[in-house]
């Protein structure tokens, strides 16, 4: 399950490769409920971090597009360092974890 922060910037991400992605595909991307990416994408408009704009499809729908404003930009570099950050130390985890695992089959073998 991801963290919050992970949520908000690898929407900010998305929608920065791709503004004119639909909710849903962003939720089929992220692996949540569509009601989850609509709070997601909610939180980042209230936040000021992103605005919509229309745009029209080629089948005459009205379709929207994200834009990542001056700060949206900024906070998504921001968390992308603090997300970088909590990679490292979960990765610090997991190696000595791994390290406690192999001790733990080693002797296991050892002792058969």
């Amino acid at each position: 399950m991801m963290h919050a922060q992970e949520y908000q910037y690898r929407t900010l991400k998305l929608l920065q490769l791709n503004p004119e992605m639909t909710q849903r595909q962003l939720a089929d991307t992220l692996d949540v409920s569509l009601g989850k990416a609509h709070y997601v994408i909610k939180a980042l408009i209230s936040a000021g971090f992103i605005k919509i704009g229309n745009f029209k499809s080629s089948n005459n729908k009205i379709g929207y597009t994200h834009f990542l404003t001056p700060k949206g930009i900024r906070e998504k570099a921001a968390l992308a360092s603090r997300f970088l950050e909590y990679k490292q130390e979960e990765y610090s985890r997991l190696r000595k974890e791994i390290r406690n695992l192999k001790v733990e089959v080693q002797r296991t073998t050892l002792n058969l």
